[in-house]
């Protein structure tokens, strides 16, 4: 009889066929550029969904004063803009420009804080922390927190030899800082001048100081700040209703109890977007240091998972950078950039959710606030800049196509 054959044709399973894509997942995310989207992705989504918030949170408040809806939200996009440039720009400098001027740039951000105290100063809120000049009004402590991170990076990183000799640890570090840290702290503004604390002690962990010195300077600066907070009536005021957990209309707790009512209003959903309730005149500063709450009541938790989602992007980012650049100039300021820029989030948050007393720090990239968001802009750039000078990274950005080419590349596919 004649043998039958199966028609089908049979396939050879090939060794390590399924393991494929899983190698080049992997290889993807060990990709020399993966840092530089990270960022650059994260940055962009946080600045857009904080205009777009800007809009919703501040229209109400703006129409009261007699303003257009828009106006605040011009203004934040007028900043955004001169921002956008700025990032470019310091994304593109090399790591040695910054290892250069790092003394100039702090010196002229103190001389910049100093010229608060002169007429140019502006005081709000019991903080003497602004200067207009030709009708521009502008915070010089966002600018000092931007080069004191500059500056450690250039500074432990020379020294970086020499930093178990706790002598070498802390000078010129501590006295320079605590010169930064003490004009910011001369205008009152106790919430600038934890973030900044916290710079320092993320720079300092980078570049790899002693444990004990780290330990005995991290209990220095709390004594610090409690003997701060315990000589202003307003802070004490602050920190007891935050422990009494009172909230009538007459607290300091009435401020957290609208923000944490916002979240909870917002469920799982959120409103929708421009639907809050708390932004009509109950909840203070909704467009600023209180915006995440606004977040919570117009998206829901998706939208609060979502913000914090994206800070975690470019925590990982900017992580990646410390264990993976070869230079430690970048590596300790993406440290203390990353202590600001993520710790401020951190503390901004935990403020609206009511774990912390009302201290008045934004949330970054998404609050109103010109100076913040140009600051912050440029201090990612900074860390783009580094992304990009990762080993590799620059021969594989040169090798993509540009945006716009490939655009145009498959817009002619699809005409022919």
């Amino acid at each position: 009889m004649a043998q039958t054959t199966d028609a089908t044709p049979r396939t050879r399973a090939v060794p390590g066929a399924q393991e494929a894509p899983r190698r080049s997942r992997l290889g993807q995310w060990n990709s020399a550029v993966t840092s530089y989207y990270l960022l650059t992705g994260a940055t962009v989504l946080l600045l857009v969904l904080g205009l777009v918030m800007v809009l919703s949170s501040s229209s109400v408040d703006s129409l009261a004063d007699g303003k257009s809806p828009y106006a605040v939200f011009f203004n934040q996009a007028q900043f955004a803009l001169i921002g956008l440039p700025l990032m470019w720009v310091a994304s593109r400098l090399p790591v040695r420009f910054y290892h250069r001027f790092a003394w100039f740039i702090l010196a002229g951000a103190v001389v910049m804080q100093l010229l608060v105290f002169t007429p140019l100063g502006i005081g709000q809120g019991g903080n003497r922390n602004w200067i207009s000049i030709a009708g521009f009004t502008a915070q010089p402590s966002e600018a000092v927190k931007f080069a004191l991170a500059i500056w450690l990076g250039a500074v432990l990183a020379r020294k970086r030899t020499l930093l178990q000799d706790w002598k070498h640890a802390i000078i010129p570090v501590l006295p320079v800082s605590l010169v930064a840290i003490g004009v910011v702290l001369m205008g009152h503004d106790l919430g600038t001048a934890l973030v900044m604390m916290m710079l320092v002690a993320g720079a300092l962990f980078v570049a790899g100081v002693p444990m004990r010195v780290f330990g005995v300077a991290g209990i220095g600066a709390v004594v610090a700040a409690a003997g701060l907070a315990i000589t202003s009536e307003n802070r004490m005021q602050r920190i007891m209703d935050w422990f009494s957990g009172e909230a009538d209309a007459s607290a300091g707790g009435y401020q957290t109890l609208h923000g944490t009512q916002a979240l909870a209003t917002g469920g799982w959903f959120g409103l929708g977007l421009g639907q809050s309730r708390e932004k009509w005149s109950y909840l203070p500063e909704a467009h600023n240091d209180f915006i995440f709450a606004i977040i919570g009541e117009e998206l829901g938790l998706i939208g609060t998972l979502l913000v914090l989602l994206l800070f975690a992007l470019l925590a990982l980012g900017m992580f990646r950078i410390i264990a993976r650049h070869p230079d430690p100039v970048a590596q300790i300021t993406t440290g203390a950039i990353a202590a600001w820029i993520i710790g401020q989030a951190l503390v901004n948050m935990g403020v609206v959710v009511g774990l912390a007393p009302v201290i008045g720090v934004p949330l970054p990239l998404v609050s109103a606030g010109g100076s913040a968001l140009i600051m912050t802009m440029a201090a990612l750039g900074v860390v783009i800049s580094f992304a990009r000078s990762e080993p590799g990274a620059a021969e594989a950005l040169a090798a993509r196509p540009h945006v716009l080419r490939r655009s145009l590349a498959v817009i002619g596919r699809v005409r022919r």
